[in-house]
């Protein structure tokens, strides 16, 4: 079976290698064009296309594949390209383009996508966050056939893992991408054998997983703690959570909640000493905050933090 895949990070990239290393013939990678990154902001190949470069794989980077568009010949071209391009299906990973009904109608058995959630729950763009922030127990892959609809689409597998207490986005995401691809070549070889049954999506359940914005990275101590701890975990590695502590803008990469029983204002440090803790009231119990990062300095643990940087007992995060 040929496969045209299309993805761009590393979760894509993972699949990637698994589908290769299955043996699947891959005539054409599609994926985002080169971004500035690091400090030298110089342009850098996407995960994807580094593997496929590497693996002698031709790779595409239309901006657009949308015909009526802002760019439509180079929608035109792309269009042309995956046309001409023999191959059977298409998988897609976190590509980060929409597929427009006239590329999802190209693959002579259509386009099938690798989806970090149990659809129909977090359809949408940030699913492996949102769940760590709402408090989910559980999350997982599901394999679907795309439509036009946002993550809409028929359900051909479906597995779960827990979320555990100490996951992040990070450790969660790497999770979820090996078993996206273990998933992604079990449904190639049942497409391919003709045993991939499809379910639709149940109407109950729908959530939607809004694209991360840095605006929500601002720590508000009025919330409970353990909302707090959640986005913490949440939004690590990406973007970051921060509190403002006088001047300073202070990353809290690491957090945990704290039952108290006290009614300290939310953002008042209760404790700031190596052998207690940084800990620090919130709406609703308090936080003890594990590993803080000042501005220009690393990520340290909170005692390594407190030798260099002064925390007042008494005074606040805003």
């Amino acid at each position: 079976m040929r496969v045209i895949f299309a993805g761009t990070p590393e979760f894509a990239a993972t699949a990637l290698q698994v589908i290769h290393a299955a043996g699947f013939e891959i005539p054409l990678v599609l994926t985002q064009p080169d971004r500035p990154a690091g400090r030298g902001m110089q342009l850098q190949a996407s995960a994807v296309k580094q593997f496929a470069l590497q693996h002698g794989i031709p790779v595409a980077q239309p901006v657009s594949l949308r015909l009526d568009g802002k760019y439509p010949d180079v929608a035109k071209e792309a269009h042309a390209l995956i046309s001409n391009t023999a191959h059977d299906v298409m998988v897609v990973a976190a590509y980060g383009l929409i597929l427009p009904l006239s590329i999802l109608e190209i693959p002579r058995l259509g386009c099938l996508n690798i989806h970090g959630s149990l659809l129909p729950r977090w359809r949408g763009a940030a699913p492996i966050h949102r769940a760590i922030e709402a408090g989910d127990t559980e999350t997982g892959i599901t394999i679907m056939q795309m439509e036009e609809g946002l993550d809409t689409g028929p359900m051909l597998l479906k597995t779960n893992i827990s979320i555990t207490e100490a996951d992040t986005t990070g450790s969660l995401h790497d999770k979820l991408a090996t078993l996206g691809g273990e998933m992604i070549v079990e449904a190639l070889k049942r497409l391919q054998s003709g045993d991939l049954p499809a379910t639709v999506q149940p109407l109950e359940g729908v959530n939607y997983a809004s694209k991360i914005s840095k605006e929500e990275a601002s720590l508000d101590f009025a919330l409970p703690a353990e909302v707090l701890a959640r986005k913490i975990r949440a939004f690590n590695p990406f973007p970051g959570t921060h509190a403002q502590y006088a001047d300073s803008t202070i990353k809290i990469w690491r957090a945990q909640a704290v039952k108290t029983g006290s009614m300290d204002q939310p953002g008042q440090i209760l404790s700031a000493q190596a052998g207690k803790g940084i800990i620090v009231a919130c709406g609703k119990d308090a936080l003890e905050l594990i590993e803080l990062q000042k501005p220009g300095g690393k990520r340290l643990s909170a005692a390594e933090f407190l030798k260099g940087f002064a925390l007042n007992e008494g005074h606040f995060f805003k």
